[in-house]
């Protein structure tokens, strides 16, 4: 007895399944990847957690944030260091490589945990990479004692 061969019909749900997953990756890629995109996007609404443009955020006493160092105020996505008595700079805490979170501020270098990126605390350049670019400044004043940031 032999076995009979195999129907072209046998072949098909697979045929159709591989067509489907191909033609809906190409769809995501085409649709799907601009929602990806746009989700990446350095502008922001402020439902991100970052502060929405021109509404100042204040985030706690000056007194937290050391000379020569500094404070991640992680939940705002803010970074203020005080490179020098009194002089105080603020950056999105939001790395630059792949959007991690800045961790901390150590000899003088703002440091990311994902990829070991570091930002100077004077400017927020970068000093070592992999991050492509500085992180965004932001403006920072002193209210009453307390540090008020606002994007530029």
């Amino acid at each position: 007895m032999s076995e009979a061969p195999e129907s072209p019909q046998a072949e098909s749900p697979a045929t159709s399944r591989r067509t489907l997953l191909c033609g809906a990756a190409a769809v995501l890629a085409a649709g799907g990847g601009t929602l990806a995109v746009s989700g990446c996007s350095s502008s922001s609404s402020g439902s991100s957690g970052t502060p929405a443009a021109k509404t100042p955020v204040d985030v706690g006493p000056a007194s937290a944030v050391p000379v020569g160092g500094g404070t991640v105020y992680r939940d705002k996505k803010i970074v203020v260091t005080q490179p020098a008595e009194g002089q105080y700079k603020a950056f999105s805490a939001k790395c630059t490589h792949a959007g991690c979170i800045v961790d901390q501020v150590k000899n003088q270098k703002i440091q990311c945990p994902c990829h070991g990126s570091m930002f100077g605390i004077t400017d927020g350049a970068v000093l070592d990479g992999p991050a492509p670019t500085p992180l965004p400044e932001y403006t920072v004043a002193v209210e009453g004692g307390n540090l008020k940031v606002t994007p530029s």
